[in-house]
């Protein structure tokens, strides 16, 4: 936690509300994370096919082949 001073919030609060906008976007895209990582584990808990980092490499390499 970062604390200024009332006069240094006034003096620099366009750099206070930048840091609070860095904040949220970080902690959104957290969210975001945290929200895909709960679905991949409520499909794998659901039976869902899980592949291993090689056959998802395998997978992706037939996809994008070019020949």
């Amino acid at each position: 936690m970062i604390i200024k001073s009332s006069t240094a919030l006034c003096n620099d609060y366009s750099m206070i509300s930048d840091l609070a906008h860095e904040k949220a976007e970080q902690r959104e895209e957290t969210l975001k994370l945290r929200a895909k990582l709960e679905a991949a584990e409520t499909a794998r808990l659901s039976g869902a096919p899980a592949y291993t980092l090689v056959e998802s490499r395998k997978r992706l390499e037939a996809i994008y082949q070019r020949d």
